[in-house]
């Protein structure tokens, strides 16, 4: 089976910190990477420091394969529904089997939770 990962993102602006996520993820076995990202506009209606095309590209110079735009109305929401949007996004595609998010929550929180999620078959 190929590891495809999805990676929600808004990359403003892509920094050394999301070429480590995305390293690390290709690193643990993903044959493609696939971010879901922000616009021209970030959660709660910020524009971006960099237009969209711009952030798109820092991020397939690092190593993502494909960047797919979160609409707008998604992508302007409170972080609940930026990531539920992305993920509704990623599922859509058919072929994104495993999921990469930044977050300021520490492990000991997360990793509980991790092991909830049903492995995929």
């Amino acid at each position: 089976m190929n590891k495809i990962a999805g990676i929600v993102a808004e990359y403003n602006p892509f920094h050394n910190g999301h070429a480590y996520q995305v390293e690390q993820v290709r690193q643990q076995g993903a044959q493609a990477i696939v971010a879901v990202m922000s616009g021209h506009f970030l959660q709660r209606g910020e524009p971006a420091l960099a237009d969209k095309w711009q952030r798109a590209s820092w991020a397939v110079a690092s190593g993502v394969d494909l960047v797919i735009e979160l609409p707008l109305t998604i992508a302007c929401r409170s972080a609940d529904y930026f990531a539920a949007g992305a993920v509704r996004l990623l599922n859509a595609l058919g072929i994104v089997t495993h999921l990469a998010f930044g977050a300021e929550a520490n492990s000991e929180t997360l990793t509980p939770l991790s092991r909830l999620i049903p492995a995929p078959a």
